[in-house]
């Protein structure tokens, strides 16, 4: 039986570059980096964790078909931000009925997902 998503984790080509992206462009902070595996694992604070690693031998893309999204509570502060730092775009503000998005990419090309929910309930 599933209980739920323990996380997602996407391949990187240079471990380096990408955790000076995450850690330092996007703030992430790291919750686990084990030193006998090319792993790093970053908690949300509001639950769930994601990874990066170049241990899977798999070739990160654009257009492999996943995509992680990450709820953000001011899109537009986030993404004034993110321009300044030099960050890819790969969208414009995209709208839904409930929410606003943006999609980034990694060092690597993978698409990341930034949400913010229009009614913003607890």
């Amino acid at each position: 039986m599933f209980r739920k998503v323990a996380f997602t984790m996407y391949p990187v080509t240079d471990m380096g570059l990408a955790r000076a992206f995450y850690e330092g462009t996007l703030g992430f902070t790291r919750s686990s980096a084990p030193e006998s595996v090319p792993w790093v694992e970053y908690d949300m604070p509001g639950g769930g964790c994601f990874a990066i690693t170049t241990v899977t031998g798999e070739t990160p893309s654009s257009s492999a078909g996943g995509t992680i999204a990450f709820e953000v509570d001011d899109l537009d502060a986030l993404c004034a931000d993110l321009e300044t730092k030099g960050v890819t775009f790969k969208s414009d503000l995209i709208h839904s009925p409930v929410c606003r998005m943006r999609v980034i990419a990694d060092t690597d090309g993978n698409s990341i997902l930034l949400h913010e929910l229009k009614n913003k309930r607890e």
